[in-house]
């Protein structure tokens, strides 16, 4: 006798469904938006229980359990939620963007189509100093006269280039050469779906305070957004576990540990041997990863051992 199917509802969250198709807008010009999504937090339960049977029925709760994969990094369950987002980006965040191979991406082709008439314009207050001992990023700020100038040889630079490519389409140029001396500010349009475990990876690494500040903002509204009506109790365990705690290697637990118990002397010792802290000419010289150990002392409210 044949097995009638079992009738299965999709599962949806109507936080989410609100904002089907809304562009929360990003930088100047861009946007990120929820075109679809499949799974909720309930789906990471589903499979988690399925996954682990037995070892499960003493984790009660949804959240509980959410928790309990979000902290012992079993992630697969988390694979099991999708979402497909179109996003207005400029390219050379893009590039960064992309970098993250675990999506699925159809781009917006200026081979076939004219290039998105729409630049990254940057603030006279928010160009930045090259960092100098993190050679990929920034560090402070450009003073205000500097950047009004560095602004309006901005727009310069991006008419300049527009009228240009208009006019070597206008010449019979073909499109895909035509665009070749586009700026990287030029923005450029993507759908992108990503499973939620990979999407947390994306948020973790774009979203940390050291990522650069226009994809950082993309991260910031994908997760706040997006992933927080989506999969709230998700969210709330990646901020506990993933994004938001103090992780310390095991050199840093025992430097961590000494100066805790006030044994400063002890504390140095062990940035020494470890590389952190080298002598030169009579002056301190501190790593980077010295410097990042500061910042976990300073959120732990310890005072860092080597200073005076």
């Amino acid at each position: 006798m044949e097995k009638t199917a079992e009738k299965l509802q999709r599962l949806n969250v109507p936080e989410l469904d609100k904002v089907l198709g809304h562009q929360f807008k990003v930088l100047d010009d861009g946007f990120v938006r929820v075109v679809d999504y499949m799974g909720t937090d309930a789906s990471i339960v589903q499979a988690a229980r399925v996954s682990y049977g037995e070892g499960t029925k003493t984790i009660n709760d949804d959240r509980t359990l959410i928790r309990y994969l979000m902290r012992h990094k079993h992630t697969s369950p988390f694979e099991m939620c999708e979402i497909k987002l179109h996003v207005r980006v400029p390219m050379d965040s893009w590039r960064q963007w992309i970098r993250h191979r675990t999506a699925n991406v159809n781009e917006y082709s200026t081979r076939y189509s004219i290039a998105i008439d729409a630049s990254y314009k940057t603030d006279p207050d928010q160009w930045r100093r090259q960092a100098e001992r993190n050679k990929q990023g920034s560090e402070g700020s450009i003073d205000i006269e500097t950047g009004k100038n560095l602004t309006e040889k901005e727009a310069e630079i991006q008419e300049m280039c527009r009228r240009e490519y208009l006019k070597r389409l206008e010449m019979g140029v073909a499109r895909e050469q035509a665009r070749k001396d586009l700026p990287l500010s030029t923005y450029t349009e993507a759908y992108w779906k990503i499973d939620l475990h990979n999407l947390l990876h994306f948020i973790e690494l774009r979203m940390e305070s050291k990522a650069q500040h226009e994809i950082r903002v993309y991260a910031k509204t994908i997760g706040e957004e997006v992933l927080k009506r989506w999969c709230p109790m998700t969210w709330e365990a990646f901020n506990d576990y993933w994004f938001e705690p103090v992780r310390l290697s095991k050199t840093e637990e025992k430097i961590v540990a000494a100066a805790s118990k006030g044994d400063s002397r002890k504390a140095a010792e062990i940035a020494q041997s470890a590389g952190f802290l080298t002598e030169k000419d009579g002056k301190l010289r501190r790593s980077l990863e010295c410097l990042e150990l500061e910042d976990k002392l300073a959120r732990l409210s310890i005072t860092i051992p080597w200073k005076k």
